[in-house]
């Protein structure tokens, strides 16, 4: 069956198209949150997709090569007209999907399960999927936390008109941080898995900026962020919190495992040799949900940790002189 037409559908498609997102490279803040899907419902394929005229368009896509499909074989088109999530329990065995060639053929969905996506005008834009071939069930909980992933890609959308890149780095900014944070630990909260904070502050960087300009601080800037994406785990958010401030939000891991992805961001700094070596002080913290009810709070704990070690340092420096 050919899904329904929304009602404003005109008005939908416009809001889709001012958002100026179709067609888009891929971008870490969406791909993150369709790889946390797969991990967390443990399925072979997630999706974020934008359900454009003529098409479905995947923003972000884990474990599917396709970057789109036509309409009229979308589940997703079928999923925006609810205002909950859709399940297909065995697609094989849905007079809606039975004859579908996404079902029929490659990549043979049996188990869909989409929650709506609204843009930033309340229009239903599109999903974030998940998709298993085998069927299954979908639990009341798993529900809600896929609803919870969806408002996380609604967020996501707003952000695109706010802003929320540093563009510097292309790192998450101070206020796109606050906001994956927000989302990030309530889900870590909900599904009782820790967190940890990392904070990062440059050592010596005002003597970089005073003493080979501006332009090489930005340089050093650049190449610290490229070394925190390369050193963590695709699914750790990693931020520019302004001048040389940088944070990373590990999701599924405590402070104790830090030290091993630090350990390769140090083994990483050692061999890079694009410019002046770059040093850092660091505060690592664990999300404790009593002591830190807002990113903010764990990030001033973070913040305090990291000019402990810093003070650490400047003492050790000072010994030695």
């Amino acid at each position: 069956m050919e899904p329904r037409v929304q009602k404003h559908e005109e008005a939908r498609i416009a809001a889709l198209h001012e958002l100026g997102i179709l067609d888009t490279p891929p971008e870490e803040r969406f791909d993150r949150l369709t790889r946390l899907a797969r991990r967390l419902f443990d399925v072979p394929i997630a999706l974020v997709s934008l359900v454009d005229s003529d098409r479905q368009w995947f923003k972000s896509r884990a474990g599917l090569e396709a970057t789109e499909t036509p309409r009229e074989v979308s589940f997703c088109s079928h999923a925006i007209g609810g205002s909950d999530v859709m399940v297909v329990t065995n697609a094989a065995h849905d007079e809606r999907f039975s004859h579908n060639p996404l079902v029929a053929d490659p990549p043979s969905i049996r188990f869909y399960a989409g929650a709506p996506v609204k843009g930033p005008d309340g229009s239903s834009l599109g999903t974030l999927c998940i998709i298993d071939h085998e069927p299954r069930e979908l639990g009341p909980e798993d529900a809600e936390l896929l609803r919870d992933l969806a408002e996380m890609v609604e967020n996501e959308l707003r952000a695109v008109q706010l802003a929320t890149l540093d563009d510097l780095t292309g790192l998450t900014n101070r206020r796109g941080f606050n906001a994956i944070a927000y989302h990030t630990l309530a889900l870590c909260r909900r599904v009782d898995q820790p967190a940890a904070l990392l904070m990062f502050d440059l050592d010596e960087f005002k003597e970089i900026n005073d003493t080979m300009g501006h332009a090489e601080g930005d340089r050093v800037l650049k190449r610290f962020a490229d070394l925190l994406l390369r050193s963590f785990r695709d699914s750790d958010v990693v931020a520019r919190l302004g001048g040389d401030e940088f944070c990373v939000l590990l999701s599924g891991t405590n402070a104790d495992q830090a030290p091993r992805a630090l350990s390769h961001l140090d083994e990483d700094l050692r061999r890079d040799d694009r410019g002046p070596k770059i040093r850092y002080s660091v505060g690592v913290t664990d999300f404790d949900a009593k002591k830190h009810p807002s990113a903010a709070a764990l990030l001033d704990a973070a913040d305090g940790r990291m000019y402990e070690d810093k003070a650490e340092k400047e003492k050790r420096n000072t010994g030695r002189a």
